[in-house]
């Protein structure tokens, strides 16, 4: 098994990414929208990959938020509300927003389990402030570090109960950056004292099952290279003072925020001490290339993998959709 997440191309396993996937053994799989027509087709798609890597419980990743960031959707799979939504009852009512937060990760997982996917890229911990740029926007659940990891935690417990691991990211804070990742390389020149604000939903959260790291430059930290391809943000900041020890993973290495030959990015994410690569693109050529750069996952990052996938070895939702759903959206009327 190699240390990457890979994407794919279509809506079906074409040969040559399977002949890949069996060669390579990337630890788990992406999808996105171009992945996901109809509810029957995803979960052809997803019993594929898993006899493709002969593992049932193999990691299969969306990014399913609710709000604009979706992959599956309307009108094959129901609209979810952004995080926004949850943080303006949160200001009003915390209990009934921590309640709903819940109900939304469970719904989420519903609708994801029954497709074969069982791991969702949420919560978002990043703080928002005024100048946070319109890539996280409303997709943060508040300003307040107290706010943001109550209402994470219960995105997170929700989503496990449904069977769905849960992804906290972007370590260790995307809130200050004023730039998107995905164009360019945002630079957060804050100190010590006003990014311990940043860490503290990660920190309250630090027993989650999954992270991922963020393509930002923090000065304060490391004045060369950005979190996911520095030693000393992953192994003194994230493991050392967020105490995270979960499974870690970067955000796609595709993005326009990192420079040079994929191979080489992969190579650097790891050597970061980054547990898994990501990178969805789903050109096979990329796939190929990242796959080739890679060596055998690390004992280490293969326990936190089984850990994480252990957790919701077995769970499912008691509760369909519709309850929750119904659940979630009566208690933010009150918002």
């Amino acid at each position: 098994m190699i240390p990457a997440i890979l994407g794919l191309a279509g809506e079906t396993l074409a040969d040559d990414e399977r002949a890949l996937f069996r060669e390579a053994e990337p630890a788990g799989f992406i999808l996105f929208s171009r992945n996901c027509r109809t509810r029957g087709q995803v979960r052809r798609l997803t019993d594929a990959l898993r006899e493709t890597a002969g593992r049932g419980d193999v990691p299969i990743l969306i990014d399913q938020e609710g709000g604009r960031v979706k992959r599956l959707e309307p009108p094959e799979w129901p609209a979810f509300p952004a995080a926004a939504r949850f943080a303006e009852l949160y200001r009003k009512a915390p209990i009934s927003a921590i309640e709903a937060a819940r109900a939304h990760g469970e719904a989420l997982a519903v609708t994801l389990a029954e497709v074969g996917i069982n791991v969702d890229c949420l919560p978002v911990l990043d703080l928002l402030r005024p100048d946070t740029d319109a890539v996280i926007g409303d997709r943060a659940l508040g300003d307040e570090p107290m706010q943001v990891a109550a209402l994470g935690r219960a995105i997170l417990d929700g989503l496990e109960s449904g069977g769905v691991c849960g992804v906290v990211k972007h370590m260790p804070g995307h809130g200050r950056a004023g730039a998107d990742s995905h164009v360019e390389l945002p630079v957060v020149d804050a100190g010590e004292k006003a990014l311990a604000a940043d860490l503290a939903p990660f920190r309250a959260l630090r027993d989650a099952a999954m992270g991922m790291v963020a393509h930002i430059l923090y000065p304060v930290w490391d004045s060369e290279r950005c979190a996911s391809l520095s030693p000393a943000i992953v192994e003194e900041v994230i493991r050392g003072r967020i105490g995270f020890a979960g499974l870690l993973m970067s955000d796609d290495i595709g993005m326009a925020a990192l420079s040079g030959p994929l191979p080489a990015r992969a190579q650097a994410v790891v050597a970061a001490g980054c547990d898994l690569v990501l990178h969805g693109s789903g050109r096979i050529e990329e796939s190929e290339a990242v796959a080739s750069a890679l060596r055998q996952v690390s004992e280490a990052s293969r326990s936190r993998l089984d850990r994480a996938m252990g957790r919701i070895a077995g769970k499912a939702s008691t509760r369909g959709y519709q309850a929750l759903a119904a659940k979630r959206d009566s208690l933010l009327a009150y918002a």
